[in-house]
């Protein structure tokens, strides 16, 4: 039995492109793979709390106070929730031409030398292989090509993350021009769709 991670982390609840078009591949996964567990993260309603100056050695260094273990326990949570999962899916709407707070500081508990990570006099190397990754993104504009193809600090960031803990097999769907007006939106939700089907019906090894 396989295990998928959900991780929603818009604000805008229903109206939301991002959690749209997640559900849609869970949807689609489950339907493929019914028996699959699935754990779900909204990172929206259930806030994962930013580091501080009283918690930030938990998952950094050594936890030696209460609030620095609180702190590990909700990375070691994280961590083991991202580990056990076969399929990671997430849905990542564009916030001032990167990703909203909610979905940057779940990274900050869950990118962790030695855990996820190792660092050696090669560099550092990913601990976390052999998963597939499917990131949903949702964008008022067009970035994926053109003028603004240089403000998008939204997918190169998102795939450096993902790949400094060794999660390479990452497929972005995006779903853009969503505010030219209704019919841009639909369309745009319309293509997504399309593209999610086709990568939810290839093999794991064929998804990226």
């Amino acid at each position: 039995m396989s295990q998928v991670l959900v991780l929603n982390s818009s604000l805008s609840g229903e109206a939301s492109v991002s959690r749209l078009l997640v559900a849609e591949a869970l949807a689609q996964i489950v339907a493929r793979e019914p028996t699959a567990k699935v754990v779900v993260r909204d990172l929206a309603q259930a806030e994962i709390p930013h580091l501080n100056p009283l918690t930030v050695a938990g998952v950094r260094a050594k936890a030696t106070t209460v609030a620095e273990t609180k702190a590990r326990d909700l990375s070691d949570q994280l961590i083991a929730e991202l580990r056990a999962a076969d399929t990671i899916v997430i849905g990542a709407p564009m916030y001032n031409f990167s990703i909203p707070s909610t979905l940057r500081t779940w990274f900050d508990h869950v990118l962790r030398a030695g855990e996820t990570f190792s660092y050696s006099e090669a560099g550092p190397k990913g601990l976390l292989e052999g998963k597939r990754v499917i990131v949903v993104e949702s964008r008022g504009g067009l970035y994926s090509e053109g003028p603004a193809q240089a403000i998008d600090f939204q997918e190169p960031y998102l795939r450096q993350l993902l790949g400094f803990i060794g999660l390479t097999d990452v497929t972005f769907v995006r779903a853009e021009k969503i505010g030219y007006g209704p019919d841009a939106r639909e369309a745009a939700i319309d293509a997504a769709k399309t593209r999610l089907a086709e990568i939810i019906a290839r093999p794991v090894s064929q998804a990226a």
